[in-house]
């Protein structure tokens, strides 16, 4: 079917279906949440006894590798709009504006998971941290596109309610576990997950909303642009661990990893593979057609509560790992509310 000059652009092209989306991020994400508990379980109880930094090296690989292989299988790097801007004197794509600073922050972001979820905490604590903290920023988002005038709509009371109720999750693992305050690791580790996650669901938005202007925007462009630029960005900051550049007992643990790689090294790349496929779902997620931040950052992380929920039941079943306590489920109830609330208000929108 021929489309009119006057039809408008789609915002973004071939969106996959959410709920098939919320499905395949559902099931990952369980194998992601387990995994890293597995693999870096004790070895006197019959687990590989990886360290940190070891298995965050092969799931890196392994998710890296996968993601760039789907792109490049699918053809998703020819998907531009074959636009092209001046970088230091060489012409490169004009998504590259967006793509360049986002990919830096998935860069930041995919170890970053896999660190907090490392932490001496259970996987329902670092999830309620991550999720509260993204329904958060992904309304800072919108407010900051609605000043900028582009998105258009108004703001309801519901979603600031659900915006307090996730600070309030937030807040309740971090009195629950003064250790965690104290370990300036762990907070940083959170500070840069936060932080990036603000920077990259902005330009994720933007991104989404410039069909306006009549450039064209694809979601798979825009996943596989990010995905090299952060491939290239880890693969520079191994080089430079590899070389001896600091980051103390992590830093040798990664190293280790290369130099002594341990027997399941195999079964760490498929994990991390799992955790590809996770980044692959939550990004198309991010990039629904017609959706504020605050309505995708929701479902998303919904999709992520639910199955962080059944990973951290699974590994205490399964591994003898920590139980959720009551603070953990009064955390995950305290989401709930707000998520209730986000949804009542893009309901009435």
């Amino acid at each position: 079917m021929s489309v009119s000059a006057k039809t408008p652009v789609s915002p973004i092209a071939t969106a996959p279906p959410l709920l098939a989306l919320c499905g395949g991020y559902f099931s990952f994400y369980v194998i992601t949440g387990v995994s890293v508990k597995y693999f870096e379980g004790s070895a006197a109880a019959g687990y590989p006894g990886m360290a940190d930094g070891t298995f965050l090296v092969y799931s890196t690989v392994g998710g890296s590798a996968l993601c760039l292989m789907i792109c490049a299988a699918l053809g998703w790097f020819s998907l531009g709009s074959g636009r092209r801007i001046a970088l230091f004197g060489l012409p490169v794509p004009e998504e590259a504006r967006a793509l360049v600073p986002s990919g830096i922050c998935a860069a930041v972001i995919i170890p970053a998971t896999t660190l907090l979820y490392s932490l001496p905490i259970s996987v329902m604590v670092a999830m309620v941290m991550m999720r509260g903290s993204i329904i958060v920023v992904s309304r800072l988002v919108d407010a900051v596109l609605h000043r900028q005038g582009l998105r258009k709509g108004v703001v309801r009371w519901e979603e600031n309610v659900a915006v307090a109720f996730a600070l309030l999750a937030l807040a309740i693992p971090l009195v629950e576990s003064p250790s965690l305050q104290l370990n300036g690791a762990a907070m940083g580790i959170f500070g840069s997950y936060v932080a990036a996650y603000a920077v990259r669901l902005y330009l994720m938005n933007r991104f989404k909303l410039s069909g306006a202007s009549g450039v064209k925007a694809d979601s798979r462009y825009y996943f596989a642009g990010e995905q090299a630029v952060a491939s290239v960005v880890l693969l520079a900051v191994a080089v430079l661990i590899g070389l001896g550049a600091g980051v103390g007992p992590l830093g040798d643990s990664m190293r280790a990893a290369w130099g002594a790689p341990p027997a399941c090294w195999p079964a760490a790349l498929a994990a991390g593979a799992a955790f590809g496929m996770v980044a692959f779902f939550s990004v198309f997620i991010f990039l629904q057609p017609g959706r504020s931040a605050t309505f995708s950052g929701l479902v998303n992380r919904l999709t992520s509560l639910v199955a962080g929920t059944v990973a951290t039941v699974c590994t205490h079943v399964w591994l003898g790992g920590k139980a959720p306590a009551t603070s953990d489920w009064a955390s995950l109830g305290v989401i709930g509310v707000a998520v209730s609330f986000l949804a009542l208000g893009e309901r009435r929108k």
